[in-house]
């Protein structure tokens, strides 16, 4: 698309946010306009967090809104700086070469810091400035949807931005386990030791995972007496305090509270209608200040039920044409609030569809490709997808390790299956009863 064709490019983005707003962020403004070549747009995307974002989330729908703007069939890339390359497949997540897959979003510039957070927020701050010898190990602690994983994740791409030199890595807990195991399995646990070890910061979500898994609390012991020893930054985050996480080692509840052991809260009235307004600018959208003090009024319990109701609302009036007023915020809260404050685990999920199936929650974390065990994982990535906030490479890494893509193609696969055969229909809509029922 030549420069002269900008104006159709800002076409497609609009047409874009109308047909996804849950999805249009502000930041697609600041890209360039892309080149059209044999039936390809090619869209320059130079941030590989956002090209992430961009590749696993938008690339079917932006090549939707294309080909409908065009009159044609148009494919869309994301390329990256260097070499003009799109990202499309991603480096395999290996014990070798650790990867950081962050979340564009989660920025220190899209926190809200409030009563609830402000004294996790300041210490994860002091830690890019001096990470390593300021609280160190950095503990955040907290109930589900209260801003950790944004915290984290923030951290990370923010140390990695002062130094890019810097040898970083986030990862869900599960998926440190599960990176461990595979390593097991392969002989290639002194690969995964040199990987690790050998890292400048190693920032771990969720580590209530640890919760009966021996052999893995012994490693972490030894990886993070190895990092701590050499001054290298240990960040980690959980449901709970150390001491009060079950089955966590003594010697590891000592460990982790060596530093700051800082507390995230549920936010006050104030502060959750702060970070509706600041997520409503992120998408783009005017929200008048009566709805979002409604909907901060409303929904107490965390932040992503209230970015949830804040884009059901978005959805309904962009796309299904209601007036963006209080009868409306009255309504999406209703359906909201009909469902749990909290959405299922990925945990939850698996158990609920091995149980459903007869087959182990590690046939469905294992390689096995039978029909018995195949289905059933496809199973369990789709209500992944649809019920809990999990990315497709976070829900692939828990899942043994697979791609995104893997995910991404089970999701269809079911979506399709739900669409023409009852009886999956039938399944999906009774475990998805039993899981929302049991929050």
């Amino acid at each position: 698309m030549a420069a002269t064709e900008e104006p159709r490019w800002e076409a497609l983005l609009r047409n874009f946010r109308a047909s996804y707003p849950e999805l249009y962020r502000t930041w697609f403004d600041e890209l360039p306009a892309p080149t059209l070549a044999a039936g390809e747009l090619r869209v320059p995307v130079a941030d590989p967090a956002r090209r992430r974002y961009l590749l696993d989330s938008c690339s079917r729908a932006f090549a939707q809104v294309a080909t409908a703007l065009a009159g044609r069939l148009l494919t869309v890339r994301f390329v990256g700086p260097a070499d003009g390359q799109p990202s499309a497949q991603p480096e395999p997540h290996t014990a070798e070469r650790p990867r950081v897959n962050l979340n564009p979003d989660y920025t220190f510039e899209q926190f809200v810091v409030g009563p609830s957070n402000r004294l996790a927020h300041a210490a994860c701050r002091a830690v890019c400035g001096q990470p390593g010898t300021l609280y160190n190990p950095l503990f955040i602690h907290g109930a589900s949807g209260l801003g950790k994983t944004h915290l984290l994740q923030a951290t990370c791409a923010e140390l990695i931005e002062r130094r890019p030199e810097t040898n970083a890595c986030y990862t869900p807990c599960e998926a440190f386990v599960n990176d461990f195991v595979r390593a097991i399995e392969t002989g290639r646990v002194l690969e995964f030791r040199d990987a690790i070890r050998t890292l400048d910061v190693l920032i771990i979500d969720d580590v209530q995972s640890l919760a009966n898994r021996e052999a893995t609390q012994e490693e972490l012991f030894h990886t993070f007496n190895a990092l701590y020893q050499n001054g290298k930054q240990v960040i980690l985050s959980a449901d709970a305090a150390p001491a009060e996480i079950p089955t966590l080692e003594d010697r590891l509840i000592s460990r982790f509270s060596w530093g700051l052991v800082a507390q995230i809260d549920p936010p006050n009235r104030e502060t959750r209608q702060a970070i509706l307004h600041k997520k409503a600018r992120l998408r783009g959208c005017e929200v008048p200040d009566e709805v979002l003090d409604l909907i901060a009024e409303r929904v107490e319990s965390n932040v992503r039920v209230l970015e949830g109701a804040l884009t059901r609302l978005i959805s309904e009036t962009q796309l299904g044409g209601k007036p963006m007023d209080l009868d409306t915020a009255r309504w999406v809260l209703a359906q909201v609030e009909g469902h749990p404050a909290r959405p299922p685990e990925l945990r939850d999920v698996l158990r609920a569809v091995a149980a459903h199936f007869g087959v182990r929650v590690t046939d469905l974390l294992s390689r096995k490709r039978s029909r018995s065990v195949s289905h059933p994982r496809q199973v369990s990535m789709y209500l992944a997808r649809k019920l809990t906030p999990l990315s497709l490479q976070e829900i692939g890494a828990h899942l043994g390790g697979r791609d995104h893509s893997t995910v991404l193609h089970a999701e269809r696969v079911i979506e399709a299956a739900r669409r023409s055969d009852p009886a999956v229909a039938d399944t999906i809509a009774q475990l998805t009863r039993q899981l929302l029922s049991a929050r």
